[in-house]
């Protein structure tokens, strides 16, 4: 059982060693898939208070929901 588990380790390392070189010998930038959290719909508001929230917000004032604590 252990050598199961350890070999499963070294491929799962392997595969990300792999796919980790290939994106620094392309040297292009590691991109989001098409859709994504923004394709849900209602997920640019807040769930709390349904004010509308933006990627480029600072995080402390993503988090000022206005709801009573």
């Amino acid at each position: 059982m252990v050598e199961t588990a350890a070999l499963a380790f070294v491929v799962f390392l392997i595969a990300v060693v792999a796919m980790a070189v290939g994106v620094l010998l392309t040297g292009r930038r590691i991109s989001g898939s098409c859709g994504g959290l923004s394709a849900i719909d209602g997920a640019g508001q807040c769930g709390v208070c349904g004010r509308d929230m933006s990627a480029k917000q600072e995080a402390g004032e993503a988090l000022d929901c206005g709801r009573p604590r």
